[in-house]
């Protein structure tokens, strides 16, 4: 008798022993991080024709005859500079081993996409008795988007209260917009007498095709308390994205809203102030370069898709809470 309480005590002891070995090699479940990032571009890349404009920087010198193209640089860059905020969610399926879900909300910095200085607007009807005009005009892009980042997470070790760890993932985009805030300074002469001068400004929206890009990190975190430890990532993502609908939503002159007004707008035409990104221009496209029938003002324009790239290397700071 004595004998199997004995051994009934060894294996209740053993079992105790067995289970605390295995929560300590099997940490929590479920946890949840807080994060903030910054990210730099890692590749730049031609932008995009931006209203009709080609992706330069060019400046004019002189007037009527004299008015001439003195340089031009191309502008490139990548929307991939940027802040993004988040929120993930994780699951430890073993020591190594986990899944994270992240949402993610981004803003790029405001790039320059296109910009000419001091350009003669109308050459071929200029003359020293009849308006000349000058025009200027900067185009810058941003982007906003909200993206769902599902990723593998391998954990490689905790020592010292640090647990490093590495995991890659794809990028989801879910909703997100290119801003082009376009601004423009005409500028009215006759002969050496300035007659009138107008600041227009207008806005357009792309809308993107789905996509789906890819994502690498290496991180850390460090205990803080029981359930409370603080992040790092060192965070790669690439991907490109290229358009599907663009609209322009705003359209002022020295203030005034022409949106509705404008004639150069054409009151009421959809083909004015819309327009549907396209593979291939043909003669069945709503566009006057390959239409020979001309647009068609009911309808979006036509015009060649182009891309964007959203690559960058940034640094995530936060907080992960433990279940």
């Amino acid at each position: 008798m004595k004998k199997n309480l004995l051994l009934l005590g060894l294996l209740v002891c053993s079992m105790t022993t067995m289970a605390q070995t295995e929560k300590a090699e099997k940490p929590e479940s479920w946890y949840f991080k807080l994060g903030a990032s910054y990210f730099n571009q890692t590749a730049s890349t031609e932008f995009p024709v931006v209203g009709g404009q080609l992706p330069n920087r060019d400046v004019y010198e002189g007037t009527l005859a004299n008015n001439r193209l003195v340089s031009r640089e191309s502008v490139t860059g990548s929307f991939g500079q940027g802040f993004r905020s988040g929120i993930t969610g994780g699951y430890r399926f073993s020591t190594r081993l986990g899944v994270e879900l992240s949402a993610n909300y981004y803003v790029s910095n405001e790039k320059t996409m296109s910009q000419t200085t001091n350009r003669l607007a109308n050459p071929t009807t200029a003359s020293a008795t009849t308006p000349a005009t000058y025009v200027s005009f900067t185009a810058e892009g941003q982007i906003k988007a909200f993206d769902l980042a599902p990723a593998i997470v391998m954990f490689l070790g905790e020592a010292h209260g640090f647990e490093p760890y590495t995991k890659v993932g794809v990028i989801v985009p879910v909703h997100g917009t290119l801003d082009i805030k376009t601004n423009r300074e005409y500028t009215t002469f006759v002969g050496a007498n300035q007659v009138a001068k107008t600041d227009a400004y207008s806005k357009d929206v792309v809308k993107p095709n789905a996509t789906i890009g890819f994502m690498a990190a290496l991180g850390t975190s460090y205990k803080l308390g029981k359930n409370l430890s603080a992040f790092a990532e060192l965070e790669y993502r690439n991907f490109t994205v290229h358009g599907k609908t663009k609209e322009t939503t705003e359209y002022t002159e020295n203030g005034v809203d022409k949106l509705n007004t404008n004639t150069n707008f054409r009151v009421g035409s959809t083909a004015s102030n819309h327009t549907h990104y396209v593979d291939r221009l043909d003669t069945n496209s709503n566009n006057a370069l390959t239409n020979p029938n001309g647009v068609d003002q009911s309808k979006p324009m036509d015009e060649l898709s182009s891309y964007v790239g959203i690559s960058g290397l940034g640094l995530t700071l936060g907080i992960k809470y433990s279940l």
